[in-house]
Parts: C-alpha cells; structure tokens; sequence
C-alpha cells in the first residue's frame, strides 16, 4: 500500500482537484467530458461540497484520491489514473464506512467494470438498475450494511 496522508478539502486544491477527478472518470467511464472545467468546479462547489465531507488522499505530495461522503451516502471516490491496485480506494471507502451511521448507498455506471468490482469486493450491493440523464448513460445503485446491521 502507498504511503498515504489525507487531508480536509481546501480551496487551494481545486484545480488539481478537479483535473485528477476529470481523468478518473473519463478513465473509469470510457467517455470525454465534454464540459469545462469551470462548470465541474463549480459543480463541486454547489452539489459536492454542501452536505459532504471532503477528504484528499496525498502521496509524496501527489493528489491521489479524493472522497465525497456524509453518513448515508458515497457522493463521489475517485482515485488518480497509475495509483489504482495501491489500496487508496480501499482507504477512502474505509473512512466513509466509519463515519457512516452504518449504511452507505451510492450510485456508479454501469459500464464502469472497475468501479462495480471494487464496490462488490467491499461488500456493496447491487440494489437497482436506472438511468442517469445528464450523462445519458445507465447506472447502477449500490449499498452496504455493516454487518451487525444487516437484516
């Protein structure tokens, strides 16, 4: 596992935020995002960081990771292009698990393989299949129930 320190959202971090959060996706995805930076800035700013905490995943001062999260859900975790298979995700999804009141759902696309294996492997599961508009791209919903929880 790479050596990681996390850290709270900072607004000196957004640019390199966002570009490492645009790669992961388009990585994941397999789509272009057509849309600038300003506008995925921005989104950060009124859809992710109300109601969310934010913590950035650093190694040897590289941004590797970032998770989007409050107690019910996964807003978003994405983990820089060339870091996967270092356990970064694993860490981020961890801390989303302890802060939770002992659930999480959250939302992937379907096409994103990677994504789905990693979530099913840390004990999510597939609840409901949809569609998601903006994107125009099927997606899928996932929760997790710690285990004293579960029904």
């Amino acid at each position: 596992m790479a050596s990681i320190t996390l850290t709270e959202y900072s607004p000196e971090h957004d640019d390199e935020l966002v570009r490492m959060w645009r790669a992961a996706f388009e990585q994941g995805v397999g789509v272009k995002d057509p849309h600038p930076l300003s506008a995925q800035r921005q989104y950060l700013h009124e859809r992710v960081l109300p109601g969310h905490g934010v913590r950035l995943a650093w190694s040897d001062g590289v941004l590797v990771g970032f998770l989007a999260a409050n107690e019910q859900s996964v807003c978003q975790l994405h983990v820089r292009p060339g870091y996967h298979r270092q356990r970064i995700g694993s860490h981020l999804l961890s801390l989303a698990k302890r802060n939770s009141s002992g659930s999480l759902w959250l939302y992937t696309f379907q096409q994103n393989q990677v994504a789905r294996r990693f979530y099913e492997h840390h004990g999510f599961r597939a609840l409901e299949f949809g569609f998601e508009a903006e994107w125009q791209l099927p997606d899928v919903k996932y929760v997790w129930v710690a285990a004293g929880d579960a029904a």
